[in-house]
């Protein structure tokens, strides 16, 4: 196999043998690899390429090999770097982590790889972070075969009606709830929300129930082990509230753990 100046971004890197190392790599045409560069931790071979190995970079890479893990050739830059920070890096981490969770390895997603590099640029602009992240997750789930149906009951097929209440069920989606009385202080969702989100709302009052209808449809696929990125989000949103300043990631650890990868 070789591929050459493939559109690629690196969702994760971690060293291997004693100078070289493994970047996860997201593709337009080969969905998610693994690549291994050799000798990049040594200074003298290093050079300008180990710069532009980082993540939210967009990259051309080409790479060759017959085994699950390619060697990389050559890497040009696609496009100026795209610079986050503060919880824009840790939206952008997120992000990475949800991709390297739940792509199988050579899938193509071509869209999704569009989409990704969208939210990148968004990221990197004065969009709201928590409306980004959502329309991302829903792209995702889509992709992967799970389409989140924020019109239609699951079970009787109706319309949502924006004066019910819904309940997320695994395996079906959006179902009435039975008490619908009880439905707003538990894990309801009202209908005139779900449609509002529907129609592409997720910012202001429906932030936090958006975050929270995601979060639920994303754990069945993610399972037990948690995101290492929600839990810097949490602790950079945490200090900002407290007038401190956001923590940073380091610049050659902007990655997060590849712990749970699908092969």
């Amino acid at each position: 196999m070789r591929v050459n100046l493939q559109p690629s971004y690196i969702l994760h890197t971690r060293p291997y043998r004693d100078s070289s190392v493994v970047l996860e790599i997201f593709t337009a045409q080969h969905g998610r690899l693994a690549v291994v560069v050799r000798g990049v931790r040594r200074k003298s071979r290093g050079g300008s390429s180990g710069a532009l190995l980082q993540p939210f970079n967009p990259l051309l890479l080409s790479f060759s090999g017959r085994a699950e893990m390619k060697n990389l050739n050559a890497v040009e830059a696609a496009a100026p770097a795209i610079a986050l920070r503060g919880e824009r890096l840790f939206s952008g981490l997120y992000i990475n982590e949800l991709l390297i969770r739940l792509l199988h390895r050579h899938d193509a997603c071509p869209q999704l790889f569009a989409r990704y590099g969208q939210t990148l640029q968004v990221l990197s602009g004065q969009a709201a972070v928590d409306a980004t992240l959502r329309r991302f997750e829903l792209t995702l789930l889509h992709e992967l075969g799970y389409h989140l149906e924020l019109r239609v009951d699951g079970h009787s097929g109706e319309l949502i009606r924006p004066d019910g209440w819904y309940r997320f069920q695994p395996g079906a989606g959006l179902v009435a709830c039975c008490d619908e009385a009880r439905a707003p202080h538990t894990a309801g969702f009202a209908g005139a929300d779900l449609l509002a989100m529907a129609g592409g709302e997720f910012g202001g009052a429906l932030s936090l129930t958006a975050r929270r209808l995601l979060r639920q449809a994303l754990a069945v696929h993610l399972g037990e082990a948690p995101l290492r990125s929600r839990d810097l989000f949490g602790a950079g949103r945490a200090a900002v509230a407290r007038g401190e300043p956001a923590p940073q990631a380091a610049p050659a650890a902007q990655s997060v753990s590849a712990t749970g990868a699908k092969p």
